[in-house]
């Protein structure tokens, strides 16, 4: 099978382009039979499902680059963190999930043409402070919100793997525009997910193994909040309404299409920004325009 790399008692999947959305990465545990994130080569997966190699699914959580090909295990029971699991249940909970109000038609649409997206409920939950014993291995499901309220990281005691899922550590940086998600949280399981002592360091985009420390790669990753921050404030210091700061591009770096998708980024994530800078009363907001408190 192609795109396989082992590594202890796992292969990790290569995802296409590089692992960049819309695919991921995936892991599967072949004495166990369990697939992580199936979204990462639709030939590679089909074949090892025809092969009758999985048994069950576990999600780190529930963006759509991580259950891509879930359609092709359907008949098989899947896992995700409790908190996680609403989203998946309908359309309607999905796209409430991402507070893409603005573009629903086009969100839509992506996600039943090109995600397979149908609802679905799972068998049981990765719970956070738990070890899996499983055949080949034990794993530690480890709690790591902000990307999303459930996102799971997971620490494969045999070979001293560490799965960081969407702390990606790639230049882009975090992600962190979901309705639920949380910049705060995000930099706490970046700092948690640091100091975990490992021997691999596995990421679910680009890169995706790293055989020694990721070293100031964290740093450079979370400074990319702090960059997005800055930027922001200096564009206030003259007023602006939401449109114009989506349009100014500080998470994407210059206009992209599709724009729905793009613009819907830039929205997501400065609304983050926004209330943040606004609790800390450093922004205020008078008649839909955002500017720096004097």
């Amino acid at each position: 099978m192609k795109h396989i790399e082992r590594i202890g008692p796992l292969w990790f999947i290569r995802g296409q382009n590089r692992g960049r959305y819309p695919y991921c990465h995936s892991i599967f545990l072949p004495e166990a039979g369990i697939l992580i994130d199936p979204a990462s080569d639709r030939e590679t997966l089909t074949q090892m499902r025809d092969e009758g190699l999985v048994k069950a699914i576990w999600l780190s959580h529930w963006h759509e680059d991580h259950f891509k090909d879930l359609d092709l295990f359907d008949d098989l029971p899947f896992f995700i963190a409790r908190k996680d699991a609403p989203p998946l249940s309908s359309l309607e909970e999905f796209l409430a999930g991402y507070d893409s109000e603005e573009d629903f038609a086009y969100w839509q649409q992506v996600l039943l043409t090109e995600f397979h997206f149908r609802p679905r409920y799972p068998a049981g939950y990765l719970i956070p402070g738990t070890t899996v014993v499983l055949p080949g291995t034990r794993v530690d499901v480890i709690a790591a919100p902000g990307h999303t309220p459930g996102h799971v990281a997971l620490f494969f005691q045999e070979g001293e793997i560490l799965f960081l899922a969407d702390y990606d550590l790639t230049p882009f940086g975090p992600w962190y525009g979901d309705h639920n998600s949380s910049i705060e949280d995000t930099l706490a399981s970046l700092r948690y997910l640091r100091n975990i002592p490992a021997r691999v360091w596995l990421t679910s985009h680009e890169t995706g193994i790293f055989t020694s420390s990721p070293g100031e790669l964290w740093d450079k990753y979370e400074g990319v909040v702090y960059e997005r921050e800055k930027r922001l404030l200096q564009a206030l210091e003259k007023p602006k309404t939401m449109e114009e700061i989506v349009n100014l591009w500080i998470i994407y770096g210059r206009p992209r299409e599709p724009r729905a998708f793009f613009a819907f980024g830039e929205r997501a994530h400065m609304k983050k920004h926004l209330k943040s800078l606004i609790d800390r009363g450093l922004v205020t907001h008078k008649n839909g325009l955002f500017s720096r408190a004097d």
